[in-house]
C-alpha cells in the first residue's frame, strides 16, 4: 500500500478498522463521499485472514432468518457483487447452486428450506427430483434438491483487491502493518493510536477520526474492548478444505451442498468448483482455541472423504488431498445451537464509533450492501 506521511494523518474524517471484504468495501463506498479516508490493517497483505479462506461464493440469501441483516445484506449484496465483479474485472462466474435431499426423511426441510428462500425474496429457487438431478450433476446422489439460480462464484482474493484499488483511486489511505493499540474517545473525535510497520521498525502514531469503523473481524470484539465496550465475544470456528484431484475434479459441474449443518455451524460440506476449474470439498466447522490456529490438529483426509461420499459416492480418499483452512468469526459459543445475526451496532458509549461484529458467510457476498448502510452511519455521524 501506499505510504502515509505523519503530517496527513492530523485529523480524519474516517477510520477503517480491517482490511478484509468489508472493510475495504467500506472504503470503497466512503472514499467515493469523504476526503482522507483511512483504512488499517494489521497483516502485511488485505484480506489474508477470513476474506481469502473461504469457498467464494457468492450466496443467494436462501438460508437466513426472514428480516434478518444477514438476508438483507445477503439477498442486495448478491446483486451488488455481480455488479461490482463485472465493472472491475474480478473473476466470476453465475453457477446456480444444487442444495441436496439425499434421504427422503430430509425433504420435509429441504421444502422448509425453500419457504424460506421465498419469503426472503430469492427469486428462481425451484424443487429438482432425481432426473433433473441427473441432468445437472450426474454423479450426484440425491432424491431431491432446491436449485438457486443467484448463486455464484468469485474470486475473493481479487474482489478484496478491487474494492481496494478503487478506494485508493478516490483518495483512500490504505495501510498494510497498521496495528491498533488504543482507542480514545476525545469528546468529537476518537484518538486512534495505531503502530505502523514491522515489530523492529514500528512507529507509533495516533489520528484524531471523527468517526471510526470497526471491520475487524475476528478480532473485532477485541477492538470493542480498547473502548471498554465487552458486549461482544468471537468463537473462531475453523473450516477446512480438501482438493478433488484430476481425474474425479471433472465428476463435479458447479456447487452442489448437502442441507444446512444440523447444529447450525456451517452450511455442511460442499463441493465448489472455483473459477479456475479446480474442485474443493469443504469447509468443515470445528471451535479452535486461537484466532490464529489454522493448522493445529487439522482434520485428516479420510473425513473429508466420508463426507464427500455422502453426496458423491464413487470420490475415495486417493482422490483428495489437503487443502488451506479458515476461521470464521462465531458470536455463538460452542454448544449453543443457534444461528447469531450480524452485529451492525454504534458503540454504547461512543458515538462516533460503529462496530461491525460476527461478520462470517455471508459476509463476502453482503459486503457492498453492507458499506451502503455503513455509508449512512457515518453520514448521519459527520453531518
Amino acid at each position: 500500500m501506499h505510504p502515509v506521511h505523519c503530517s496527513e494523518m492530523n485529523e480524519v474524517p474516517v477510520v477503517i478498522i480491517g482490511g478484509g471484504v468489508v472493510g475495504c468495501a467500506v472504503a470503497h463506498a466512503l472514499s467515493g463521499r469523504w476526503p482522507d479516508v483511512f483504512l488499517l490493517e494489521q497483516m502485511p497483505k488485505l484480506g489474508m485472514m477470513t476474506s481469502s479462506r473461504n469457498s467464494g461464493v457468492i450466496h443467494s440469501g436462501i438460508y437466513y432468518a426472514k428480516n434478518s441483516l444477514k438476508a438483507r445484506h445477503c439477498l442486495e449484496g448478491n446483486r451488488l457483487t455481480y455488479e461490482f465483479c463485472q465493472a472491475h474485472g474480478v473473476p466470476h462466474r453465475r453457477t446456480g447452486k444444487l442444495i441436496v435431499a439425499v434421504h427422503a426423511h430430509e425433504e420435509e426441510k429441504l421444502l422448509a428450506l425453500k419457504a424460506r428462500g421465498d419469503m426472503n425474496g430469492v427469486e428462481g429457487i425451484r424443487v429438482l427430483d432425481r432426473a433433473e438431478i441427473v441432468k445437472r450433476e450426474p454423479h450426484v446422489k440425491g432424491i431431491a434438491a432446491l436449485e438457486t439460480p443467484s448463486t455464484g462464484i468469485c474470486s475473493a482474493e481479487e474482489m478484496v483487491r478491487a474494492y481496494a484499488r478503487m478506494a485508493m483511486e478516490r483518495g483512500a489511505h490504505i495501510l498494510t502493518h497498521a496495528r491498533v493499540q488504543g482507542l480514545d474517545a476525545t469528546g468529537e473525535t476518537v484518538r486512534v493510536t495505531v503502530e505502523i510497520g514491522d515489530s523492529e521498525t514500528a512507529t507509533t502514531e495516533t489520528i484524531e477520526a471523527r468517526c471510526v469503523v470497526n471491520a475487524a473481524g475476528l478480532f473485532a470484539d477485541e477492538v470493542a474492548g480498547l473502548l471498554g465496550n465487552n458486549s461482544w465475544k468471537i468463537y473462531p470456528v475453523r473450516g477446512e478444505y480438501c482438493e478433488v484431484r484430476a481425474p474425479k475434479a471433472a465428476l463435479i459441474n458447479g456447487l452442489v451442498y448437502p442441507l444446512p449443518h444440523p447444529d447450525l455451524l456451517s452450511l455442511g460440506v460442499h463441493f465448489t468448483k472455483t473459477v479456475w476449474g479446480s474442485v474443493l470439498v469443504g469447509p468443515s466447522a470445528t471451535y479452535v482455541e486461537g484466532k490464529n490456529n489454522y493448522e493445529r490438529e487439522r482434520l485428516a483426509v479420510s473425513d473429508f472423504a466420508q463426507s464427500a461420499r455422502e453426496l458423491i459416492p464413487v470420490i475415495e480418499e486417493s482422490d483428495l488431498q489437503l487443502g488451506y483452512s479458515g476461521l470464521r468469526p462465531k458470536l455463538v459459543p460452542p454448544g449453543v445451537k443457534q444461528q447469531a445475526d450480524f452485529v451492525i451496532a454504534r458503540d454504547e458509549n461512543v458515538r462516533q464509533v460503529i462496530h461491525l461484529v460476527g461478520i462470517e458467510s455471508p459476509g463476502l457476498t453482503a459486503a457492498p450492501s453492507i458499506a451502503r448502510q455503513i455509508a449512512e452511519l457515518v453520514a448521519q455521524t459527520l453531518n
